[in-house]
């Protein structure tokens, strides 16, 4: 039998499944908080600066006053005038971290496995995020940041990987939606423990906290079937399956899954990350996934981050950014499903729309009206969560389990340059107030007419290799435009 058809005969979503979906799942709220961070331990209260009289120097330390009571690396460092980059320094460093975890560890699941590299990960994403509430100065709280996100790079994608593997394909959607679901409402639940724990460094120690009793649950997790059966090693994928059979209440269930050629040749050339540039298929599939990610990260994050500099209570403004985008994942699990609008569609329309509304920000007044910005931001906000979802559950439908985590690792990496960047986009209000919300326009509706171009996985079968990415069966399920490019880029390469 095949993969598809051992997991329905084990259970494609037994209880099993279930309790170990809901460990990851709740490991989002975790990597939300330490996602966010920088929003609360780097807020800028009002303050003035008393001149110079003769009982004070120049140093700015002296002479700053700060009205409001808020405890926060600004306050501590007086990350002010021109210190005040820092702050949006330190959120920059924390995605760039992730960027470099991406490119280490996101290609080597894929070749040492699933579950080693997720533990690693994890286990210093917590050690580095109590270095960050115990840093002595802002040097070390920023190379803290640096050192959390390459952990988060290098175990949230095979977190997410994992979500999707554990269980029947037919799940892949209702997993990879509950995960993203989780992380809007771990935002909110960030934004609630901030307002209760203000002092920073008891915010930063708090928000690591359940990290460590996630890490002992997650010890207990199996390694994934799928990778081991795409790695030739099909006794121990079997195994694995007919523990799931027994924890799921089937008993014990014989489990013979079908040897390949592919997977169990020993001479079987490993796939890497350069298959994603050599290979015809995948090198379209590719560049045009890394620009979707990349616009979706830079919508996402930077209207999230415009929060904290609304007026009034920013908790408020944070947790709402977050609860907004809890009605995204129940359209996205209608369309994505419907045959009339499928995956390719839907991401590519939430996206346009997710730019429209930041268009329509420019000519509505900030606030007081029924229309208003804010309330155009916040739907950006909501169409730009849906459309990320599905980019995550699309992607990990359009490349091969031999390849999957090295292909989401390249647009996650894609995706972290854009969040790279979106801390600095707020901060072109002082260019022009609508900038911001220009940028976030043109970057969504190009990335929804760009998204177009890929072939739909809706009903279609998963490919476990490369060689059946490349068969028959699989090249149906490509877009006729596709087609073409293919052939126009296999004759340029030959």
């Amino acid at each position: 039998m095949d993969l598809e058809e051992a997991y329905q005969v084990v259970g494609e979503f037994g209880r099993h499944q279930k309790r170990m979906i809901t460990i990851l799942v709740l490991l989002q709220i975790y990597m939300a908080c330490q996602t966010m961070l920088i929003i609360l331990v780097g807020a800028v209260p009002e303050y003035h600066i008393e001149p110079v009289t003769g009982d004070l120097d120049d140093d700015i330390t002296q002479r700053v006053k700060f009205t409001e009571d808020i405890s926060s690396i600004v306050t501590e460092w007086y990350l002010i005038k021109h210190e005040a980059y820092k702050v949006n320094l330190a959120g920059s460093l924390f995605f760039a971290g992730v960027l470099i975890g991406n490119v280490l560890f996101g290609p080597l699941s894929d070749k040492i496995g699933r579950k080693p590299v997720f533990l690693t990960g994890l286990f210093f994403e917590v050690l580095f995020g109590y270095g960050t509430a115990l840093a002595p100065s802002y040097v070390v709280f920023a190379v803290s940041r640096l050192l959390v996100g390459m952990m988060n790079g290098g175990m949230a994608l095979v977190c997410f990987v994992l979500t999707q593997e554990y269980v029947g394909k037919s799940y892949w959607a209702m997993t990879g939606t509950l995960t993203n679901m989780t992380f809007a409402v771990g935002i909110a639940l960030f934004a609630a423990l901030g307002y209760y724990v203000q002092p920073w460094r008891n915010l930063a120690t708090a928000a690591n906290c359940p990290g460590l009793l996630l890490f002992l649950f997650c010890v207990t997790l199996p390694e994934s079937p799928r990778w081991l059966y795409s790695r030739g090693q099909t006794e121990k994928a079997e195994d694995i399956l007919k523990d799931f059979a027994v924890r799921n209440g089937k008993g014990r269930i014989p489990v013979k899954l079908r040897r390949t050629v592919s997977t169990c040749s020993p001479d079987a050339s490993s796939p890497g990350v350069f298959q994603l540039i050599t290979h015809p298929i995948l090198r379209w599939r590719t560049v045009v996934l890394m620009y979707v990610w990349y616009s979706c990260s830079l919508v996402y994050y930077g209207l999230t981050l415009i929060a904290s500099e609304d007026k009034g209570n920013r908790y408020l403004s944070v947790a709402m950014y977050g609860l907004v985008e809890l009605p995204a994942y129940p359209l996205c699990m209608y369309f994505i499903n419907k045959q009339w609008a499928g995956r390719r569609k839907s991401m590519a329309n939430f996206l346009t729309f997710a730019g429209v509304s930041c268009l329509l920000t420019m000519f509505v007044p900030v606030s007081g009206t029924l229309i208003s910005a804010t309330s155009l931001a916040l739907l950006g906000k909501l169409m730009v969560s849906a459309a990320f979802n599905i980019a995550y559950v699309y992607t990990s439908e359009l490349y091969p389990t031999v390849i999957r985590n090295a292909g989401l690792g390249v647009c996650s990496m894609s995706c972290r340059v854009g969040g790279i960047l979106a801390p600095f986009v707020p901060s072109m209000k002082s260019l022009h107030t609508s900038m911001p919300f220009m940028v976030f326009c043109l970057s969504g509706i190009s990335a929804g007419c760009l998204g177009l171009l890929l072939p739909e996985t809706l009903n279609k079968p998963a490919a476990e290799t490369l060689d059946e990415l490349s068969s028959p069966t699989y090249q149906r399920i490509l877009q006729p435009q596709v087609h073409l490019f293919i052939h126009f880029q296999m004759v340029c390469f030959t």
